[in-house]
């Protein structure tokens, strides 16, 4: 008799787990308390897969031998809870697939720069050569992938949520980029449960494997300290020059196998959490064997990300960067760190318990304009009111980029980074940061039409 496996959420993950599952010989049910996308849905119904939708039928689920839940389901939800009770084993796709899985795994982890590292990494590896998978937070769910391909690397993005769901999950190569405040009401608003949460990927490491953590962060500094790691550590920073891997003023320096150095201007990512990313992928890549020269070569033909620091255009001398991304201050504060000055900062949204003053300095020495966009901008206007010469407000994104272009001069940078959610005017950043786009590349289009008809309508000289 076929033993019961039940997936928890049918997204991407949870249809590739469900496919997995299937493929292996389980008897596969899958519950979504949502109604599921048509695509997924279809998937499973071509698979003969039986599924719900709309709620979760305990009945159907609490005889299962073992569960895969989404990752966005928390452990309060009372059909967690109900599992839990029966003593059914509950875990993460990511750990799911890594069961079924014989080849090595660099996992990249922290509160911010996850997609970037995880991106840069697999972009190296791949332009290096290697056979080499992407999976977790970005791409497609590593169990659907491994129905049709065994590679020998994985690079994964995964979050604390999907920490949280892994046993054996055990990678070659693990990154921890920084620890900050987020999430905490996953986490029954205590840092230190986000924080073993973040530390789970080193868990089952061992010795002939390798940590790479950004040391200085004041947090991950503390723990690794104090922690019984059982992996090779190497430390990246900013600031101490004795770390084998470190930014020495001008360059990133890596003495790790043979040394060598990397300017930043060798590579297309700009800013000092870049080099952060930039150095923790590289050492990744070092360690996984790839060489200088294919390394060099990967750094200057990558893409990231959209809505990451993304240079959308540039009109008539001003440059407009789209940060949409940049949710929390945190990531403002790379962001603002990426300038030397002369910045129209646009802000807001729903905001997040946020310490302005973490920006304070550098929002005074570098933004001569803010422009909010959000429906309630009282706490940017008053912490900002006194700080910034000029302060503006809308709730229209093509106003936003019109009243920016105006209060510009040659050499000034437009930066959407919101420090906000973005869900009182917008479906999600990305929607946020998809609509600053178009209507920079429509005011683009506009400048650059009416200079053709001024010139057409000019009289030659003699």
């Amino acid at each position: 008799m076929k033993e019961k496996l039940v997936i928890l959420g049918a997204g991407e993950s949870g249809t590739g787990a469900a496919l997995l599952a299937k493929a292996k010989g389980y008897d596969v049910f899958v519950s979504d308390a949502q109604i599921i996308k048509e695509n997924f849905k279809q998937e499973l119904m071509d698979n003969q897969i039986p599924f719900e939708e709309g709620q979760h039928t305990v009945d159907l689920i609490k005889n299962a031998k073992l569960v895969v839940k989404s990752p966005g389901i928390p452990d309060k939800a009372p059909i967690v809870k109900e599992i839990k009770a029966n003593r059914i084993e509950i875990i993460d796709e990511l750990e799911f697939a890594f069961r079924y899985y014989t080849g090595k795994v660099i996992a990249i982890t922290g509160t911010n720069g996850k997609t970037t590292t995880t991106l840069l990494t697999y972009h190296i590896l791949k332009e290096a050569g290697y056979s080499v998978g992407l999976a977790g937070n970005v791409g497609k769910s590593m169990a659907r992938q491994l129905l049709t391909q065994q590679v020998d690397w994985y690079v994964v993005e995964i979050s604390s949520f999907q920490l949280d769901g892994t046993q054996s999950f055990q990678p070659e190569i693990a990154i921890l980029l920084n620890i900050t405040p987020d999430h905490l009401d996953r986490y029954e608003y205590e840092m230190k449960n986000y924080i073993d949460s973040k530390f789970r990927i080193t868990r089952n490491m061992q010795s002939s494997q390798t940590f790479i953590y950004y040391a200085d962060d004041a947090i991950l500094a503390k723990e690794v300290s104090s922690r019984a790691i059982a992996s090779q550590i190497i430390p990246v920073s900013l600031t101490q020059q004795n770390f084998p891997v470190h930014y020495d003023g001008s360059e990133m320096v890596f003495g790790l196998h043979a040394a060598f150095k990397i300017k930043q201007t060798d590579t297309t990512l700009k800013g000092p959490h870049n080099l952060i990313n930039t150095m923790a992928a590289i050492s990744a890549a070092t360690i996984a064997g790839v060489k200088e020269e294919d390394i060099r070569k990967a750094l200057s033909s990558f893409v990231n990300a959209p809505h990451r620091l993304e240079r959308v255009a540039t009109i008539n001398g001003v440059e407009f960067v789209n940060d949409s991304k940049a949710t929390n201050v945190d990531s403002v504060v790379y962001a603002l760190g990426s300038y030397a000055g002369n910045l129209i900062w646009v802000a807001g949204g729903i905001d997040k318990g946020n310490d302005y003053s973490l920006i304070e300095k550098d929002v005074k020495a570098k933004v001569h304009t803010l422009i909010c966009l959000g429906k309630d901008n009282s706490k940017l206007k008053n912490f900002f009111g006194d700080k910034v010469k000029n302060i503006l407000e809308t709730q229209d994104v093509k106003e936003l980029v019109r009243m920016a272009f105006q209060a510009s001069k040659v050499g000034d940078v437009v930066l959407l980074s919101p420090a906000c959610a973005s869900f009182d005017l917008f479906k999600n950043y990305e929607d946020r940061g998809t609509q600053f786009r178009n209507a920079v590349l429509e005011l683009k289009r506009e400048v650059e039409h009416k200079k053709d008809l001024e010139l057409s309508t000019k009289t030659p000289q003699a």
